[in-house]
């Protein structure tokens, strides 16, 4: 017998009220602060979500200055801590420099970017400035101005004075700020700022793609609140991508071409005007500076390495931005600045050197700018921390690295017979040469695996993957490692290093990969685990179809020596005595770079299984690294 499937009436059971109210109403009995959430209107009419803090004390004095962060973030995350009446308890990510934010009086302001969280409109990836990327009237320099111009309006207590600080993304938004800023804008802090996405910082290395960002693309614009997270089948990064072959095809695998940024990365593989007009340092170039601005660069920024130095070199080439324009770089992954910041991993630097930032850089110079009773600024034109020494360094300007009269001496270190790094110019450039086989099936690791995504979830690892020992590479019969003698002297450089590798392969196309390396002693007394360490100072890669012209990609002649040039990230280094200096070479960085198939094809991102190839190497001993060493 089947049994009836017909619907039965639902019975009537006695009602029990539910004792949560239908909309809880918080009390601040005890809270040195008042938390205010507004939407504030910018020009289209679109509405941005605001959270504003505002310390008693402020309250009574009515002169306190607002220091505001835009984010794409989530501003109730980075606000919403209620488990404290304190300020301080309240604030998340970069607000652990409470001496600043709290201590400092400050109103605090923090805003959900146009498109994201709590806020209307549409988002768009750093939102391009008015112009021929974006035709409407809108971008982040109008919604700061706007935004700005309604705090001083509507918030009492403030003294009419706003800065803007924040970190990455949020890093960028202080630069938009400075851009046709608002009156009431007297400061801006843009630290470890995206400034350009394919030449140096979140999507590309000249021409080489980061494809371990694709889930960041994916999450961060496939929804309003990045309520759809990406996925993965395997637990070794390196597994995961060499499943899916190309980066194009990881993509394809989980549908991230539904989203615009992802699009857009695709057809514009080269470095053509779509990326050009959106570099914020060529944007800021063309005015003087209006606002005073302290970029702060951490060394070893392991995600934006190359947009806040690119910033300050474009801006201070122009001497009218003399006296407004600061740079501050420490011994740090990207945003350490503001933690407490005694070591990269197994580096130790002798001091706290993210709360000498804080307390001794950062609060002084936003005190000096914002508050109408501020003493007067100690703070210097640059602030380098001199790594090798551990020493902070006051100085006139940069790259001249030193607190008293010096120069840069442009010295080559070559890359000679016998692996060896030597300062002695070969007879014959090309007569000599060392080489290697590059095996796309066999990439080499850009990190010891099992790799890790990209992500600061606990151990945090990722973040210090720059200070890495690169003996893990030395080993390996793809990479080749020149080595200096021992050292008998210091030896500082300050700057960039610039490549010159005079290199052919036997295939078409081809990445490089160079790592200017300290090699410590043996054995290191005060630290034993140090013994021999392999310390990254400055490193990057190159996709070899640049070679002629970043806008356009064009096949490698086949096993004939060329000369490929780039400059390496900022260093502020010293070599000790008794270290050696070491270089290494090598074609892939995997899985943080997609695979050169080492055969030419028009786009990488959809390079086929039978494209990639085996290519021979040859590193000639004309190759070199031009190190700018103080002299």
């Amino acid at each position: 017998m089947v049994a009836s499937c017909a619907a039965q009436e639902t019975p009537k059971y006695p009602e029990y009220p539910s004792e949560t109210p239908p909309t809880l109403k918080p009390t601040e009995t005890g809270f040195d602060y008042a938390r205010r959430e507004v939407m504030i209107p910018m020009r289209d009419g679109v509405k941005l979500h605001t959270v504003i803090l505002v310390p008693k004390s402020a309250t009574t004095a009515k002169k306190a200055p607002i220091l505001m962060t835009r984010t794409p973030y989530n501003a109730n995350i980075l606000t919403a801590n209620r488990a404290s009446a304190h300020l301080g308890a309240a604030l998340y990510g970069y607000d652990n420099a409470v001496d600043t934010i709290v201590g400092g009086g400050y109103i605090r302001v923090v805003q959900d970017i146009r498109g994201k969280y709590g806020s209307e409109g549409d988002y768009v990836m750093n939102r391009p400035v008015h112009g021929p990327l974006n035709p409407t009237p809108v971008d982040d320099s109008t919604d700061t101005y706007d935004t700005i111009d309604w705090l001083v309006k509507n918030i009492p207590e403030c003294n009419g004075r706003v800065g803007t600080l924040g970190i990455s993304y949020d890093g960028f938004e202080p630069l938009m700020a400075a851009y046709h800023p608002h009156p009431a804008l007297k400061v801006t802090v843009p630290m470890n700022p995206m400034v350009d996405g394919w030449m140096g910082d979140d999507w590309f290395h000249n021409g080489a793609f980061r494809q371990q960002n694709l889930p960041y693309i994916y999450e961060q614009e496939g929804s309003r609140s990045n309520d759809y997270k990406w996925w993965s089948d395997a637990f070794d990064e390196y597994d995961f991508w060499m499943k899916a072959g190309s980066a194009g095809e990881m993509g394809r695998r989980h549908g991230a071409e539904q989203v615009g940024f992802w699009r857009n990365i695709l057809a514009h593989p080269a470095y053509d005007e779509w990326w050009q007009q959106q570099a914020v340092d060529k944007l800021l170039a063309k005015e003087p500076l209006a606002v005073p601005m302290m970029v702060v660069h951490s060394l070893w920024d392991q995600e934006d390495i190359y947009g806040g130095i690119a910033v300050y070199k474009a801006l201070s080439a122009q001497p009218a931005n003399k006296g407004k324009l600061f740079l501050v770089m420490g011994p740090w992954h990207h945003g350490q600045e503001i933690e407490e910041s005694s070591n990269m991993a197994a580096i130790r630097w002798g001091s706290a050197t993210g709360t000498y930032f804080m307390r001794r850089v950062l609060l002084p110079f936003l005190d000096h700018y914002l508050k109408d009773d501020a003493p007067a600024m100690d703070v210097a034109p640059v602030t380098a921390f001199e790594t090798g020494t551990n020493e902070w360094r006051k100085l006139k300007s940069w790259p001249a690295g030193c607190e008293g009269s010096c120069s840069i001496e442009k010295k080559d270190l070559y890359l000679g017979k016998g692996l060896a790094a030597t300062w002695n110019t070969p007879a014959n450039k090309t007569g000599e040469f060392e080489e290697y086989v590059s095996d796309p099936a066999k990439p080499v690791p850009f990190r010891a695996r099992p790799n890790q995504p990209i992500g600061y979830t606990p151990p945090l690892t990722w973040v210090n993957w720059l200070v890495d020992d690169q003996r893990e590479a030395s080993g390996r019969p793809d990479v080749l490692s020149y080595l200096s003698q021992p050292l008998t002297a210091p030896l500082k450089i300050s700057g960039q290093p610039l490549v010159k590798l005079l290199a052919s392969t036997s295939g078409t196309d081809s990445d490089w990969v160079v790592k200017l390396i300290d090699v410590y002693p043996d054995e290191m007394a005060d630290q034993p685990e140090l013994g021999g360490y392999q310390l990254a100072v400055s490193m990057d890669i190159f996709r070899g179809r640049y070679r002629e012209s970043f806008a356009t990609a064009k096949p490698i002649e086949a096993n004939k020596p060329l000369e490929y040039r780039w400059e390496l990230p900022t260093a502020n280094h010293v070599f000790l005595p008794g270290h050696r200096i070491m270089v290494q070479v090598q074609s892939s960085w995997f899985p943080l770079y997609d695979r050169n198939p080492q055969k030419f094809v028009p786009n990488i991102f959809w390079a086929k299984p039978e494209d990639y190839v085996k290519a021979t190497q040859r590193i000639y001993a004309g190759s070199a690294v031009e190190l700018p060493v103080v002299k």
